[in-house]
């Protein structure tokens, strides 16, 4: 897997997770979604994404998809 197909399992998950955790646990687990959602719209415009950051510093390889 690439840089941004990793990104984007992350944020899903988190975004999936922190949606059952509200239903089952605590409305503010919607804090997490807003916050990952907050992210992924500055990350557009900024093209700065601080998981993308950490996983090129750790050596993921950043190649093509296919």
């Amino acid at each position: 897997m690439n840089i941004d197909r990793i990104v984007f399992a992350f944020a899903g998950t988190l975004i999936l997770l922190s949606v059952i955790f509200a239903v089952s646990h605590s409305i503010h687990w919607l804090w997490l979604t807003a916050f990952v959602g907050a992210n992924m719209t500055q990350a557009a415009f900024t093209g700065f994404c601080p998981l993308a950051y950490v996983l090129k510093s750790i050596g993921v390889e950043s190649g093509k998809a296919f």
